[in-house]
């Protein structure tokens, strides 16, 4: 009975089930990727084989560790230990892909011993020269970029010979490339330094006692097995946690819009639960069926989306494998955490239905006419037909309004937030009286820019500059407080570092000291004059500041010299800052700096981030998670504009005999839905507001954000919501204009 009630409504139910399926999709994708790269580093750090690992303590990530090379030579010497490797890892820029991981190792490391060279050469120091630039790629990264041995390959602005192509059975690894230790020291910018080193011990008995002596001789470091240096990597983590990011807002829509769903269910069975409680049926009864119809459409839904999410996997395989996702990233936990997802919506989205049905009266079912909603309510004092239409239906649209406000909220947040980010990054630029902003050219992400100080030298030399000023921008993890903190470096005696306003002690004037922002200060309770411990390192409290800048007051500033060895990059600076002599020679010295130097990408303050990597990419997430919330959000209006065509049949039908035109119908229905779309685009801006605030309750994180509220914005939200209106109005527009006036008068 339960699957004959679901499927007599098609209509109703595929579009249901759709609106869940593509929630669900979005939640198996983002996991997938979550799991590509927790089963990636831990397949590369297990694969080693290495007894134990030495790394830069609370570090965000690999990428960001950053060790001497020199460190290596001193482990090898101690009695311990029978072999050290160094590991150096990042990503770049390669054809068509803004993300490329880079190995780099010896090339008579232990830990190449699990690369399998399926052609070309092996990997061997002996039969290579300094000047052939080397590399080796996995085999699912020549797949995707349709590489062969012999071929070239452009990293950033580097170029490269395929000399090799390897296979560990890693995806990670194997969408990625190797290169030797030195050539991947150039490519990123960080000479003599490595991310990690592995170290195989000669008894795996004399664990304890090496990490001893690790730790005594070398407290800036860490030391740990492979497994406790998992646990405390955060990049997966961070990724798992925008997957129930998803799942909350996939069990919130698409629970209102299963409640939407079932509700009209109920109206249109009153009749039949009135018989159904005539011959017998408890109310707990009633209940169950309903309920069970919910969790079984939910249910329905979870697999069709986690089919739809195994095929993108699989369709877009080149672009997943760059991180370490693809099918068999769908593991039990995943489909796990998709059940949960929708039997919670199925829950969620039944049970006021289920209670609602449960409550009729066999009298009163058996008496109910259809085509009605089965409620009498008083008509507004104002207000034409589309108006009193979704005001007569109030549940309705009250449920589909939140439906909308919900989807467009989250997207005007998000774009707030960006926004924000966006305006402070200007700021910053512009407090500093730079005129110009520089950073690396090809690079994927702005905290990968190196920019050699020889060129910031050349480029200070210039006519036209006043002074050139370098920044280093790193990010680490702050154990005390369990938050993360910026680490920004300035050189003391520059301009740059003059716009931070010091609200207690005094500027930086020598390396190991730190300035903290108020609310770096707040969260660790620290004051002028104590020390603070950053990864090892300790650093003299000289003044706290504030700039209003938020992400910037959740930062703590030391010198360039301390944040170029922190970062493992000498001599490099990540932003060039240039004060211009005339600022109407701008734009002409931006040209010239462009020509002369084709490593550096000049801009003007104004410009500079919107041409960032960062920024770019998260317009593109932003576009993409638009899109993804109008169609679910889309098929949301539709399908209840569509039940209240199916409501309001009767209704029609007197229109058409009283000689309404098929055209006066269409834009009666149409009128209505755009009415439903700028209503819960209103509704949005207070949710916006509501998620916006929520989100600046977070200790730390949510202090760093400013969400700047933009006509833009808002203008963004209304269109979305009339475009959800559209799209949710011209389909049941079209089906009421089809309506015969007989039948529909003849409607049951």
């Amino acid at each position: 009975m339960i699957l004959k009630n679901i499927f007599r409504r098609k209509g109703r139910t595929l579009l249901t089930v759709l609106g869940i399926s593509i929630g669900v999709a979005a939640i198996i994708g983002l996991g997938a990727l979550a799991k590509g790269f927790e089963a990636g580093y831990s397949s590369m750090l297990s694969g080693s084989k290495a007894d134990l690992l030495v790394s830069q303590p609370d570090a965000l990530d690999i990428s960001l560790s950053a060790i001497d090379e020199q460190v290596g030579q001193e482990l090898a010497a101690l009695s311990e230990v029978q072999t050290v490797s160094g590991m150096l890892e990042g990503f770049v820029q390669v054809e068509g892909s803004p993300f490329f991981f880079v190995f780099g190792y010896p090339l008579d490391s232990f830990l190449l011993d699990r690369f399998q060279i399926l052609e070309g050469s092996p990997f061997d120091a002996r039969s290579l020269k300094a000047s052939d630039r080397a590399i080796w790629i996995g085999s699912a990264a020549a797949e995707s970029l349709n590489k062969e041995v012999g071929d070239s390959l452009r990293l950033g602005d580097s170029l490269y010979k395929v000399v090799g192509i390897y296979q560990t059975g890693d995806p990670l690894e194997d969408s990625g490339s190797v290169l030797a230790l030195e050539e991947a020291q150039i490519l990123l910018g960080k000479p003599r330094q490595v991310s990690l080193f592995y170290i195989l011990l000669k008894d795996p008995d004399l664990d304890e006692r090496l990490i001893t002596r690790v730790e005594r001789r070398w407290p800036d470091l860490a030391i740990s097995t492979t497994s406790d240096f998992l646990d405390n990597q955060i990049t997966a983590d961070v990724m798992q946690g925008y997957v129930w990011a998803i799942a909350g807002m996939a069990i919130i829509i698409g629970g209102v819009g299963m409640t939407n769903a079932q509700l009209m269910a109920v109206y249109e069975r009153t009749r039949e639960i009135g018989v159904l409680r005539a011959v017998g049926w408890s109310k707990a009864r009633v209940l169950r069926m309903i309920l069970v119809e919910s969790i079984f459409i939910g249910l329905l839904g979870g697999a069709i989306g986690i089919a739809i999410g195994w095929f993108a996997l699989f369709a877009f395989s080149d672009v997943f494998q760059m991180f370490g996702a693809n099918t068999t990233s769908i593991g039990p936990d995943l489909l796990g955490q998709a059940a949960l997802v929708v039997l919670t919506l199925g829950l969620a989205g039944g049970i006021y239905p289920a209670w609602r049905a449960a409550q009729l009266e066999p009298i009163e079912a058996l008496r109910y006419e259809g085509g009605s909603s089965g409620s009498s309510v008083r008509r507004l004092p104002f207000g034409g037909m589309p108006v009193q239409s979704l005001w007569q239906r109030s549940t309705r649209t009250l449920l589909t309004l939140l439906a909308i406000a919900l989807t467009v909220g989250s997207i005007l947040t998000l774009e707030s937030i960006v926004n924000g980010a966006s305006a402070e990054l200007e700021s910053m630029i512009s407090g500093s009286d730079a005129e110009i902003a520089i950073r690396q050219a090809d690079i994927a992400d702005t905290s990968l820019s190196a920019i050699d100080e020889r060129i910031a030298d050349r480029i200070a030399a210039m006519p036209e500059v006043r002074s050139a000023s370098g920044m280093v921008m790193n990010a680490v993890m702050l154990p005390e407080s369990g938050s993360f903190m910026l680490l920004l470096g300035y050189a003391p005696n520059e301009f740059a570092i003059q716009r931070f306003n010091i609200v207690e002690g005094q500027r930086l004037n020598s390396n190991h000291q730190i300035m903290i922002g108020v609310t770096i200060a707040e969260a660790t309770g620290k004051d002028v004059g104590e020390t603070m411990e950053i990864s090892g390192q300790r650093f003299k409290i000289v003044g706290v500041f504030s700039t209003g800048v938020g992400w910037e007051d959740v930062s703590g500033v030391i010198s360039l010299r301390d944040a170029q060895a922190f970062a493992g990059r000498p001599r490099k600076v990540t932003m060039l800052m240039v004060d211009v002599k005339d600022p109407r020679h701008t734009s002409a010295l931006v040209e010239e700096i462009n020509a002369r130097f084709p490593e550096v990408h000049a801009a003007a303050s104004g410009e500079f981030v919107e041409q960032m990597p960062d920024m770019q990419n998260a317009d593109g997430i932003l576009n993409g998670i638009s899109v993804l919330a109008i169609i679910v959000g889309g098929l949301g209006v539709l399908n209840t504009m569509l039940m209240s065509i199916l409501e309001r049949t009767r209704e029609i039908g007197v229109l058409r005999a009283l000689g309404w035109s098929r055209r006066s119908v269409l834009s009666l229905i149409l009128r209505e839905a755009l009415l439903l779309g700028l209503l819960g685009g209103g509704a949005s801006i207070i949710v916006a507001f509501l998620l916006a605030t929520s989100i600046q309750l977070i200790p730390i994180f949510g202090e760093a954000i400013q969400p700047e509220w933009t006509l833009s914005v808002f203008a963004r939200a209304i269109s979305i919501a009339v475009l959800l209106g559209l799209f949710g109005g011209l389909l049941p527009a079209y089906r009421a204009t089809r309506l015969q006036p007989v039948e529909a008068l003849r409607y049951e």
